[in-house]
């Protein structure tokens, strides 16, 4: 019967969250909303980038919330601290800046979301469930931002474009097939699932297509393999 309660309860741990906002109503609000979902469960709050830094130590999140505009320590600086400190704990960017320079500069710092403060409850349940399992999430209204990151081509001549054929043949078949579920936005669980693989094994073969295309993220990669007519 022990057995039994342990395995539930591996298979129903709850998402913990710390809410980085600097104005109490809003993390009120948001740790009101987000403890109603079902593996969902807000641990911490902080209103500064220095106060998240801390709680990120004390209380070993799995996923942050992070307004961008804080006083003092900004969004960005405190994502790329945290980052620093705790590779695996993901951080969400939830903010009203829509600027693409914001966009792109948090992608840079380690986010593997962007979300409006517009964004609704559901979405943004869904999109934390999602980012934890490895998944990247932009709000479509931001992501031309994450398109414009990459230069355009020069010559848009497929025939005299080798460095992209180049790059393509660098890359095995199968992480043909991992790349193509990563501009699907899926996340490593997703492409196991997929592919009949262990879900180290799917990591593997993301990291090593990171590699390959010279990028830092699973975002880069969607779009490089967009752009550069890869997959």
């Amino acid at each position: 019967m022990e057995n039994v309660a342990t395995q539930i309860n591996f298979q129903t741990k709850e998402i913990s969250l710390i809410i980085v906002e600097d104005y109490k109503l809003t993390r009120v609000g948001l740790r009101s909303v987000l403890n109603e979902f079902d593996g969902l469960s807000v641990i911490g709050e902080a209103q500064s980038g220095e106060e998240a830094i801390e709680k990120v130590k004390s209380l070993n999140p799995d996923v942050v919330l992070m307004d961008l505009g804080l006083p003092g320590m900004n969004g960005l600086e405190a994502t790329t601290k945290i980052k620093e400190i705790m590779p695996k704990c993901e951080i969400i960017m939830l903010t009203s800046h829509e600027r693409d320079e914001e966009i792109t500069a948090a992608l840079g710092c380690g986010a593997s979301g962007y979300c409006l403060k517009d964004i609704t409850p559901d979405l943004l349940a869904d999109t934390i469930k999602n980012v934890y399992k490895g998944a990247c999430f932009l709000s479509p209204k931001v992501r031309n931002a994450a398109l414009k990151a990459f230069p355009k081509p020069e010559n848009t001549n497929l025939s005299t474009k080798p460095k992209y054929d180049n790059i393509k043949a660098q890359l095995t078949e199968r992480e043909l097939e991992v790349l193509k579920h990563l501009v699907d936005g899926k996340s490593n669980t997703e492409i196991a699932n997929e592919l009949i693989v262990s879900v180290h094994t799917a990591k593997a073969h993301v990291c090593s297509i990171l590699q390959k295309l010279c990028v830092e993220d699973r975002v880069q990669a969607a779009v490089k393999a967009i752009r550069e007519n890869i997959v």
